[in-house]
């Protein structure tokens, strides 16, 4: 991996400037230097400790988990950090977010991955719940891993991940989900979550109450 272009990434980041922003992370993951740019916006634009766990578990276990030239679909992607740290251990990566949380997401993986010898990470639109056939038929859309980190705390759309989850949780697909327990409700839905899926509890990161699983659909 050349890590040029990355450190042209890095110096170009620390001299971009928006009223909109309050605050630039600094990250290295898979060689590279990754800058972050949280947004005041939104939560979603904020990092959290499952998606540093994730790239954690990732940059240190890739024989166990092989992301190269494999499709990634990241639900609730927020500032990007995961997708980007996919993209460059080789996956096809498509990040997914509201649209409000869009804008910044776009502008962290286009920053970071300029000039990078890797796949193209793609950038869509996905409301949970919403349109799944519309906008992702199976027919077309299948996954290798499905990733999503702190995407469950206490909010009114529980029931739609767990839809999406369920949607995208194909034969074959495998679910790494990373989650800092915070509330009654994150345990409940790991109940619901292993009502769906065969879960795997594969690290635990006590200083960060971190919790990730491994997941794959329970078939019929």
């Amino acid at each position: 991996m050349r890590k040029e272009p990355c450190l042209q990434s890095f110096l170009f980041l620390l001299e971009e400037g928006s009223s909109h922003y309050f605050d630039k992370e600094h990250y290295c993951y898979a060689g590279c230097q990754i800058v972050i740019q949280e947004s005041i916006e939104n939560f979603g634009a904020v990092v959290w400790p499952g998606a540093l766990a994730l790239c954690q578990y990732l940059e240190s276990n890739q024989q166990e988990i092989d992301l190269k030239d494999k499709k990634v679909l990241e639900l609730g992607a927020g500032t990007g950090l995961v997708s980007i740290v996919a993209s460059l251990l080789g996956a096809y990566v498509t990040a997914t977010d509201l649209p409000a949380v869009l804008e910044n997401l776009k502008f962290n993986i286009s920053k970071n991955m300029q000039n990078m010898n890797v796949h193209k990470t793609e950038v869509r639109k996905l409301v949970w719940g919403e349109d799944l056939d519309q906008n992702f038929p199976k027919s077309k859309y299948h996954y290798d891993f499905i990733v999503a980190t702190d995407v469950v705390y206490h909010h009114a759309a529980l029931d739609d991940l767990l839809t999406t989850m369920a949607y995208f949780g194909q034969p074959g697909t495998v679910l790494l989900w990373a989650n800092k327990y915070r509330f009654s409700t994150d345990f409940e839905f790991l109940e619901k979550v292993n009502n769906i899926f065969n879960t795997t509890l594969i690290a635990e990161f006590p200083e960060s109450n971190v919790k990730l699983f491994k997941g794959t659909i329970k078939e019929n």
